[in-house]
Formats: C-alpha cells, sequence, structure tokens
C-alpha cells in the first residue's frame, strides 16, 4: 500500500490541518482505516491520537482510494468537534482479556456444579433401592 499526499490545508479556526491523500494498493482489499491512519502518523510525523481518518473512498475498476484525514492541534480539540462515531472508528480494538478469563472460569464452574448436581442424583437413587 502506498499514500500520496495530494493536498494539504491549514485550518487555524478549527486547530487542525486537513490531507487529501491517494490509496494505492495492488492485489489486495481496500484497506482499513486503522491501516491509513498507521501510515499517514508515519508520513505526516505526527501522534497516532491526533488524526483522525474521515474517509477512504475507492475508485471503481482500480487499485486506488481516495481519502481525507485531519490532523488536530491537541487532543481536547479533537474531542470538541469529532463525533464519537468518528473518533471510535479510528481507535484500535481494545484488548479484552480479563473478561474472557472471567467468562471461562464461570463455565469451568458450572460444568463442576453440574457434575455435582449427576452425582447427587445418583446417590439419590441408590437410597431409594
Amino acid at each position: 500500500m502506498e499514500i500520496d499526499i495530494l493536498n494539504k490545508k491549514e485550518n487555524k479556526a478549527l486547530d487542525r490541518t486537513e490531507v487529501k491523500f491517494d490509496c494505492i494498493y495492488s492485489g489486495e482489499a481496500t484497506p482499513k482505516v486503522l491501516d491509513v491512519k498507521s501510515k499517514l502518523v508515519a508520513l505526516l510525523d505526527t501522534k497516532k491520537d491526533l488524526i483522525v481518518v474521515d474517509s477512504i473512498q475507492p475508485h471503481f475498476g482500480e487499485a486506488k482510494a481516495a481519502g481525507y484525514a485531519k490532523i488536530y492541534g491537541s487532543k481536547e480539540s479533537l474531542e470538541d468537534i469529532e463525533t464519537e462515531h468518528a473518533i471510535a472508528k479510528n481507535k484500535e480494538a481494545e484488548v479484552e482479556a480479563p473478561a474472557e478469563e472471567e467468562g471461562t472460569e464461570s463455565v469451568e464452574e458450572a460444568t463442576e456444579s453440574e457434575d455435582k448436581s449427576e452425582d447427587s442424583e445418583e446417590a439419590e437413587a441408590e437410597s431409594e433401592e
């Protein structure tokens, strides 16, 4: 994947720089927002939490997409201006390992309790005979 910067415009009123770019990808699917974001961070020397990739529009029949990104001057201005949806789609997935561990423990506990209830049912059946 290759990114070519087409236009870079300073927007002082909103404390951001607006970037239009072309993304050229051959033999691949349209790149994901987070992949493009990490490439732009490297190209533009900015922090990952200050950039928002707004859109990636693929060209029909070509391995090329037009994109638009915004680089903010501060985290506060980004949070004030951008919608929650735009911020969410530009965040990396969080690791949910602790929640999964709790879920597996409860499954194991449930299996153990089922085994105990089966044993008690068998003991009751034997005592009735």
